[in-house]
C-alpha cells in the first residue's frame, strides 16, 4: 500500500529551492500538514552536528533529501572538491541519522551526472556502473551515486526504507538564472532576453552545440519524487525524464525563436556564436524512463515547448 504522507511529518532539505518549493506544494496538495524546511543558515547539513539537530528539532517520519551544491559546466570545473565534499557529507550524515532515529522513509534525489560518460543511449538504470562519469561532472555525480550505495547497504543491514530517483536536467520558473552557476536553459533564456533589451547583435554559447541533452519540467520532477516517497521502499534507481533528446544547437535555436531574439536560419547564423574553447560536457543524454512508469505509475506531462514558454514568461516578469 502507498505510504499516506498526509499523516507524516516530512522534512524536505532544499525545500526553499527551485525544485524543493514545488515538491512542498505537492506534499500540501496531498494533505500533508507538517512539511518542514531546514534552512542553510540554521543547519549546516555537511556536518554531523547539523544533521543531528535537524532530526532533533523536526522529528521527521520521512526525509526527502533534495539539497545539493551544484552548477553548470563552469561551476563544476571551478568547484570539484567542494561539490564532492558537500554532497557526500550531506548524504552521509542525514542517512546515518535516519538509521539512528528509525526513520520511516528516506528519499534521495540523485543526478543524471552519475551516469558514465559513454553510457549507451538511452540511459538505463542498470548501466550506472558501466564506466566513469564525464570528467567535469564526476565529483558531483560520484558523490550522489555513493549515497545510493549507502542506502542500499542500510536497507540490507538495518532495514531502512528508502527511494532513489535520478531526474534529468530540470528547468522551469524560479530556476537559477545566474550566468556563473546556472544550467543551460536558464542561461540561454537570460542571454536572449538581455540581448533583446540591450539590442546586442549576438549571443555567445559554450562548446560546439553538438552535445545533446534531455530536459524535464520542474513540476513533473516534483510529482515523480513525491510518488517515489509514497510507493518505493528500496533504493532501486529510477530515472525521471521525458525520453526526448535535443542537441544544444537545436536548443539554442529554439530558445532564440521562442524569445523572439532570432527566428530564422539567417538570424541564427548571424546572432549565435560558439565559443569552441569551452567544453561540451557529456556527449549525449537521454533516459529510458520505463522503470518510472512501471514502479511509480509516473510519466512526464508538460511538453517541452510549453514548459519553455512558461519559463520564459516567468523570467521576463522577474527581469522587468
Amino acid at each position: 500500500m502507498p505510504l499516506d504522507l498526509s499523516s507524516k511529518r516530512v522534512v524536505v532539505t532544499g525545500g526553499a529551492g527551485f525544485l524543493g518549493r514545488v515538491v512542498c506544494e505537492r506534499l500540501r496538495v496531498r494533505g500533508c500538514r507538517e512539511v518542514m524546511i531546514p534552512r542553510r543558515g540554521q543547519y549546516d547539513l555537511t556536518t554531523e552536528a547539523g544533521a543531528r539537530r535537524v532530526y532533533e528539532a523536526c522529528r521527521p517520519d520521512v526525509v526527502l533529501h533534495l539539497a545539493a551544491e551544484v552548477g553548470g559546466i563552469g561551476a563544476n570545473q571551478m568547484n570539484p572538491g567542494r561539490y564532492f565534499f558537500a554532497n557526500m557529507a550531506m548524504a552521509l550524515h542525514l542517512i546515518e541519522q535516519a538509521r539512528v532515529r528509525g526513520l520511516q522513509k528516506f528519499v534521495q534525489v540523485g543526478t543524471i551526472c552519475a551516469y558514465p560518460k559513454f553510457a549507451p543511449v538511452p540511459f538505463k538504470e542498470d548501466d550506472l556502473w558501466v564506466g566513469y562519469p564525464e570528467e567535469t561532472n564526476a565529483p558531483y555525480g560520484v558523490a550522489k551515486k555513493a549515497a545510493m550505495v549507502m542506502l542500499d547497504g542500510y536497507n540490507r543491514q538495518y532495514g531502512l526504507k528508502s527511494a532513489y530517483v535520478l531526474p534529468v536536467n530540470l528547468y522551469g520558473p524560479h530556476d537559477n538564472f545566474d550566468l556563473t552557476t546556472s544550467h543551460v536553459i536558464p542561461a540561454l533564456i537570460r542571454k536572449c532576453v538581455e540581448a533583446q533589451r540591450t539590442r546586442a547583435d549576438h549571443i555567445v554559447c559554450w562548446g560546439t552545440g553538438s552535445a545533446s541533452r534531455e530536459f524535464l519540467y520542474v513540476d513533473d520532477a516534483a510529482e515523480g519524487i513525491v510518488r517515489a516517497a509514497e510507493v518505493l521502499e528500496q533504493p532501486t534507481p529510477v530515472n525521471l525524464g521525458t525520453s526526448m533528446e535535443i542537441t544544444i544547437k537545436d536548443l539554442v535555436q529554439l530558445i532564440c525563436r521562442l524569445t523572439g531574439f532570432a527566428a530564422t536560419p539567417g538570424e541564427w547564423e548571424r546572432k549565435i556564436r560558439w565559443d569552441t574553447s569551452k567544453p561540451d560536457g557529456q556527449p549525449r543524454r537521454m533516459l529510458d524512463t520505463r522503470r518510472a512508469k512501471q514502479l511509480l505509475g509516473w510519466q512526464a506531462q508538460v511538453g517541452f515547448e510549453e514548459g519553455l514558454k512558461r519559463t520564459i514568461e516567468w523570467y521576463r516578469g522577474q527581469a522587468g
